[in-house]
């Protein structure tokens, strides 16, 4: 075990001393829908498509906890979803819910009777906007990759972080504090963290106190704190494993650690030895990215929007040369480079320009996202991002961009020059990934099991 708290790069003494956290946004698309609909606070709140009038399919993508409380789940068929909290009713316009002046509810436009209860027993409907919600997951896995050294990112709400260098034991849950509170102050949606020596009972513990939970399981703690769970909250147990782990006489963890592995074995093949083990805490996987990072980028927020000019070029050359020094220290080429800028209440704009090949030239990171930013130029802004993207890894020498044009020249070739016309602009309402910012599989599914 660590005597005390570590400083960032100092190696960690063996694997017993690692500490890894599992990050997982609460009700992620109902969170993001607040974010830029305040009055949806508090509400009950549906996300999911097919809910629209003379639709018949659909499925519920996520429920915050106030709709869940009307038995709305996840990847419900928004069928039952309507039955069981019918929709609020909108305002003439047939898109905005209409307020209670009185109390600072919501209230449908035709409610005569003024009975709170017809009220209480609606919700309100919003269908999935991923380009926004993968927007605020940028944001997300911003702090992340700034808090970990090493980051798995699962789906776009929740990644594993290995903070063995960053933290130690004793002050783990101050740590894990930290990464939460930070994530709720920068970007106004709540996570819950679990701390554990494995990624297995770092995940479970994450699910133990949502939301806004923080659970940190020590080790020599992880057999106590899984033996009293449900065989169902077992990492990887889905509801037709828990009925046949069931069905076996085993309802909790501990049950099936106490079991004979070998009949596990025979009922659910490979995967029986893994809950055996996972039922006793033992998961020895080691915290990896998913691959090469798709992007590199850097954020950051003004205490209130800003008008001036000169105060939002200044970040932009910090954010340029910060990002720039990021892809060089990786190794990594680019071929696209970005902005963005996030004006008041929270609009998300974004611009990016391709070139001709990949390249390594900061003093061009900072020329073109300084050039993308004047249509901005002249408008609040609260936050401001540049981002390098099209990356590739490779060992052979640096490039710029005049090299790219003298090698095309040299071989009898025309290459595309980057101007500043707007013809040659490659703009996109896409949001800026953050650093690893990528989709992962099923990421784009309905189901947000938050």
């Amino acid at each position: 075990m660590s005597n005390g708290p570590q400083l960032p790069g100092v190696e960690g003494e063996d694997d017993e001393d690692r500490i890894v956290c599992h990050v997982d946004a609460d009700c992620f698309y109902a969170a993001c829908e607040r974010l830029r609909e305040p009055v949806l606070r508090d509400e009950p709140l549906v996300v999911g498509m097919g809910y629209e009038e003379g639709e018949t399919n659909g499925a519920v993508a996520t429920a915050s906890y106030e709709a869940r409380e009307f038995g709305v789940e996840s990847a419900q068929a928004i069928s039952t979803a309507l039955e069981r909290l019918p929709r609020r009713a909108a305002s003439e316009n047939g898109d905005i819910d209409v307020p209670d002046l009185e109390c600072g509810a919501q209230r449908a436009p035709d409610d005569s009777s003024g009975s709170s209860r017809e009220h209480e027993d609606t919700g309100y409907y919003r269908p999935v906007d991923m380009d926004y919600y993968e927007s605020v997951a940028a944001d997300v896995r911003e702090i992340l990759h700034d808090c970990a050294d090493v980051v798995r990112e699962v789906s776009i709400d929740e990644a594993y972080l290995d903070v063995t260098k960053r933290t130690a034991w004793e002050v783990a849950d101050g740590f894990a504090r930290h990464v939460r509170d930070r994530i709720r102050r920068e970007v106004g949606v709540t996570v819950s963290v679990g701390v554990a020596p494995t990624m297995s009972t770092a995940k479970i513990a994450s699910d133990f106190d949502k939301p806004d939970g923080l659970t940190v399981v020590e080790p020599g703690e992880i057999r106590t704190f899984l033996a009293p769970l449900e065989v169902d909250l077992l990492h990887g147990v889905g509801p037709v494993t828990a009925r046949e782990l069931r069905e076996m006489g085993l309802e909790t963890a501990g049950d099936v650690a106490a079991a004979d592995p070998e009949p596990l074995v025979e009922r659910f093949g490979e995967r029986g030895r893994e809950l055996y083990d996972r039922a006793r805490g033992e998961d020895d996987r080691r915290v990896e990215p998913k691959g090469d990072p798709k992007s590199f980028s850097r954020e950051s927020a003004f205490a209130d929007p800003v008008e001036a000019s000169a105060p939002k070029y200044d970040l932009i050359e910090t954010l340029a040369a910060a990002v720039a020094d990021r892809a060089r220290r990786e190794g990594a080429l680019y071929r696209t480079i970005g902005v963005k800028a996030v004006t008041p209440p929270y609009d998300v704009n974004t611009r990016e320009r391709s070139l001709p090949g990949p390249i390594d030239d900061p003093d061009l990171v900072d020329r073109i996202a300084r050039d993308l930013f004047t249509e901005f130029e002249g408008e609040p802004v609260r936050k401001l991002g540049v981002r390098v993207a099209n990356l590739e890894f490779v060992t052979a020498d640096q490039a710029s961009l005049e090299s790219w044009e003298r090698d095309a020249d040299s071989a009898g070739t025309e290459a595309d020059e980057v101007s500043t016309d707007d013809e040659s602009m490659s703009d996109t309402d896409a949001d800026l990934d953050s650093a690893h910012g990528h989709r992962s599989t099923g990421q784009l599914s309905l189901a947000d099991f938050s």
